[in-house]
């Protein structure tokens, strides 16, 4: 018989930290989201309406532009955007190899050809230097991504445009409420035609797929809203003289974004805190690169880079700790299998190898930073 006292139970363990904590942000808004869906299902108006109209007027007014266009999701924002200009076959376009798909797969949806650029290696977004060279009599567009929250050097980018008499696509689908520090000019009111994602991990998120298209120019903002119910007429829906889609956005995703897009300001605040906090406990480690501190991030993702060879050893320990983190993106656009020469941009294939997302959301605490940065630091050390 062995009379010797029990081993003490293994402490529990700690509470995961989720990339984004969609539920906490339901409870916290559900005061006003519950009237605002309950709103919408008494109308009985589920497909644009009042809710969808009000909405556009909402962020045109927020963005100061002519029209704000409501779809249903940011990929057809992109597709909607370069058709509203009439790109197509054998036209080019100039963008970035390093973001989501989406962004060269609506280039390549419309007949177009995407031409990559290389980014900057610090800031992660398409390098301006890299563009003009890749300009030719083809190029009709350039499409820079505002990656992770971060604006473009957007006035950068407008000289090329402007010297090569070339449309602006901004995809903004990861920069609803960042305003450009220099001119105070918000994301999305730069381009020729801006697209929005309202995926529900975005900045702005519904609950949902939903999208939005933004533009200055009143005729690509009547032909998008024809290519978005099916290329009709608008006055008479069963001619079609486009080839169109259906596009467009539900009445309930509009409600919920309109709560939110109410709060945005003090999320996007809180957002940038948790950046700060990182910026705190990180900036000292050796190797380890973070995003720039700037005042026109709102911080879609926190995005580090690793050195290469400690990067396994980064990820196992945060799984370990049950703290998400994401590789956003570990594969170019550019070499992507569907490309038809696929290669490499020098800068891109060392961000590629080296980018890891850590959690950032505005339910995070001081605590969670703290416990991230340790694993993060503890894995580097050793």
């Amino acid at each position: 018989m062995n009379d010797a006292a029990p081993d003490a139970p293994d402490p529990a363990p700690s509470e995961p930290i989720p990339m984004l904590d969609l539920p906490a942000e339901v409870d916290a808004l559900f005061g006003e989201l519950r009237p605002a869906i309950d709103r919408v299902l008494r109308s009985g108006v589920f497909i644009g309406g009042p809710e969808v109209d009000a909405f556009e007027a909402e962020v045109a007014e927020r963005l100061g532009v002519r029209h704000a266009i409501g779809l249903n999701s940011g990929t057809d924002a992109l597709i909607l955007a370069l058709e509203g200009l009439g790109i197509g076959p054998n036209d080019e376009v100039i963008t970035t190899p390093f973001s989501f798909f989406a962004t060269s797969e609506a280039i390549l949806r419309v007949g177009a050809t995407p031409v990559f650029g290389d980014v900057d290696p610090v800031t992660l977004n398409l390098d301006p230097a890299t563009v003009a060279p890749a300009v030719t009599d083809r190029t009709r567009a350039l499409l820079p991504v505002h990656l992770f929250g971060l604006p473009v050097d957007m006035d950068a980018l407008g000289r090329v445009a402007t010297e090569h008499d070339l449309s602006v696509i901004e995809d903004a689908a990861q920069a609803f409420g960042a305003v450009h520090a220099a001119s105070g000019r918000p994301v999305g009111a730069w381009g020729t035609v801006s697209a929005f994602s309202f995926y529900p991990t975005k900045t702005l998120g519904a609950y949902g797929d939903a999208g939005l298209l933004t533009t200055h120019d009143d005729a690509v903002a009547e032909r998008v809203r024809r290519l978005r119910t099916h290329g009709s007429r608008p006055n008479d829906k069963y001619v079609h003289d486009l080839l169109g889609h259906n596009s467009r956005l539900d009445a309930l995703q509009a409600a919920v974004l309109r709560v939110k897009l109410r709060h945005l300001d003090e999320a996007t605040e809180a957002r940038r805190r948790v950046a700060s906090r990182y910026h705190a406990h990180l900036a000292d480690l050796p190797g380890l690169e973070l995003p720039p501190l700037r005042k026109d991030h709102v911080f879609h993702q926190f995005t580090v880079q690793v050195p290469a060879e400690r990067l396994e050893a980064v990820r196992a320990a945060l799984a370990e700790a049950r703290i998400a983190h994401q590789r956003f993106y570990p594969v170019p656009l550019s070499s992507q299998p569907v490309m038809p020469e696929p290669y490499v941009p020098p800068v891109t294939g060392r961000v590629c190898a080296r980018v890891l997302s850590l959690p950032v959301h505005p339910g995070m605490t001081e605590a969670n930073v703290v416990r991230v940065a340790e694993v993060v630091r503890g894995a580097l050390a050793g």
